[in-house]
């Protein structure tokens, strides 16, 4: 009995740590791409273009 208490609370835990780390992951992509976004705006207003920059 002891060792099944013992897996859930392994699986618990590793539940919780792969939630934990794909809200992080997914906030920091997030963050990421507002920044871009940001860049790509702040550009198309001074009137650059962005496909001179890439190229």
């Amino acid at each position: 009995m002891e060792k099944k208490i013992s897996l859930l609370q392994t699986l618990a835990t590793a539940g919780v740590f792969s939630a934990v780390s794909f809200w992080y992951g997914f906030m920091f992509g997030r963050e990421s791409a507002r920044k871009e976004l940001a860049d790509l705006i702040e550009d198309l207003r001074r009137g650059n273009d962005g496909a001179k920059k890439s190229s």
